[in-house]
């Protein structure tokens, strides 16, 4: 058996492919780079570099091998990435990759598409719909399969509902939540994706496939937090929270960004249950049977480390606030020694200083606690890379020659410098109004300055935005350290 897979880099094809070499299967990807793909098995497979919305780029990967066609070409491509107008760009995307199977004589499509009621439906769920009538009006026989949430630790709908029932103890809900799911966990989805390959020529259709269990979205949050040890979650529907608020908020709250989520949030008004289990006469349910949602989400978190979502938030706030307390403590621009000094003409209203500074305190604890939580998760992932790695050399070293465990420095060092950063903050106050030494104030407000392009730029190296979303904070500080300047200057 010959097939193509498209979407080897994501988390479906990324887990397909191996399922497809374990049982024999000859296997082609098409990718616009190939460094992405999983190098567990990147050489055993038959690589093409390519774009999906490259005709020849199709028709190459598409060929017949030895004058024989593939046997299956999967289809697994999307365009939802925060950009919009993806419904456009999904549509053109299948309207080439049907044309191309049809010119290369593939004997069958698989499409894994979106579990959906009739009617109206959300722009996500419409434009699945829309792809898979496409290919499956293409003149290839396609079997279109339709999930729901798909439970596995990668799925992005999953990660929505990890993070948000982890991050959320509380929280006030739209009234949606109510609505029920069919989810099925991501090894369900390969046994059916595999298993169509397989289906007969003459079947040109969709199939639901789903799990045993049919719940609400509040209901799977709830065994989520049971079933990782979490205390039950309190949740509050209301009416009035829109799709569009609602996924602004899970792009706040969850790693999810809000461009991706608003879709996937958009598709919970509906109520996605299966209407009937064909495929599972035609080819058989999974070995063992479709799996439950509870041991769907044990098996999904298995060794996944612990969100530090809460906890860091805890130590930022508490750090930041202590910080601006202090500060605030040994400010005293009311003092007559204050009022007695030659200012600058530049230099702003008394009122100016405490509503930036709030603002400028607000802006550090929310990037650095992003930040944190981000290096805690890639510390998580070079722990697996490195256990791994150990696994398979005898536990000598890890998996670039170093030392054997995983680097923790970016952090660490994070860590510190924030500590260090908050410090100088509020020494600025101490040395300013209380040591009365304008001087002095200058050298801490240069350190300060310093320190905090330190911490952009670190914020920066984990992510581009929260770099420039930090970057108002050593912009004040230097211009704080040019009127400490003017001032230490008009008062010697």
């Amino acid at each position: 058996m010959r097939a193509l897979v498209t979407g080897a880099t994501g988390y479906v094809g990324g887990l397909l492919v191996p399922r497809l070499l374990e049982a024999g299967w000859q296997v082609r990807v098409l990718t616009r780079d190939a460094s992405r793909l999983n190098p567990d098995w990147r050489d055993q497979v038959h690589v093409i570099e390519g774009d999906a919305t490259s005709a020849a780029d199709l028709d190459t990967a598409l060929a017949a091998d030895d004058r024989e066609p593939l046997d299956v070409a999967y289809y697994l491509l999307h365009s939802m990435d925060g950009r919009g107008d993806f419904a456009d760009r999904d549509r053109q995307l299948a309207e080439g990759f049907g044309a191309a199977t049809l010119r290369a004589g593939v004997r069958r499509l698989v499409y894994l598409s979106g579990l959906h009621p009739d009617g109206e439906l959300s722009a996500h769920l419409a434009s699945r719909v829309e792809v898979g009538r496409i290919l499956l009006d293409s003149g290839v026989p396609t079997a279109v399969l339709q999930a729901a949430t798909i439970i596995g630790d990668g799925s992005v709908s999953f990660a929505m509902l990890r993070h948000l029932t982890t991050r959320l103890p509380a929280m006030v809900a739209p009234k949606w939540l109510r609505n029920l799911i069919q989810p099925i966990a991501v090894e369900d989805v390969l046994h059916y994706l595999v298993a169509a390959a397989g289906l007969p020529d003459q079947v040109n259709r969709t199939f639901d496939i789903g799990g045993p269990d049919v719940l609400s979205y509040a209901q799977m949050m709830q065994i989520f937090a049971e079933e990782t040890g979490q205390r039950r979650r309190l949740i509050v529907t209301v009416p009035v929270l829109t799709p569009h608020l609602a996924s602004h908020w899970v792009g706040l709250v969850t790693p999810v960004d809000a461009g991706v989520a608003k879709p996937l949030v958009g598709s919970l008004v509906h109520e996605v249950v299966c209407q009937e289990d064909d495929l599972d006469h035609r080819v058989g349910p999974p070995p063992g049977g479709q799996t439950p949602y509870r041991a769907a989400v044990r098996k999904a978190m298995a060794g996944v480390a612990p969100d530090t979502a809460l906890r860091r938030t805890a130590q930022v706030v508490t750090a930041v606030t202590l910080a601006a307390v202090a500060g605030s403590a040994a400010t005293d621009p009311g003092s007559q020694w204050y009022r007695s000094l030659a200012k600058p003409a530049w230099q702003p209203p008394s009122l100016a200083f405490p509503v930036v500074w709030t603002g400028l305190y607000a802006d550090l604890a929310a990037v650095a606690t992003a930040t944190l939580i981000d290096l805690d998760q890639q510390v998580d992932l070079e722990q697996q890379d490195w256990s791994a790695a150990t696994d398979a050399q005898s536990g000598q070293e890890g998996p670039r020659g170093g030392p054997a465990r995983p680097d923790a420095a970016r952090a660490t060092g994070f860590e510190r410098a924030l500590l260090i950063n908050l410090a100088l903050n509020a020494a600025w106050s101490a040395s300013f109004f209380r040591a009365r030494r304008p001087a002095l104030a200058t050298m801490h407000s240069a350190l300060l300055t310093v320190s905090a392009v330190d911490l952009a730029r670190r914020a920066g190296t984990v992510s581009t935005r929260r770099g420039w979303q930090l970057a108002p904070y050593p912009a004040w500080c230097g211009f704080a350290t040019a009127l400490s300047v003017s001032l230490a200057r008009r008062n010697r």
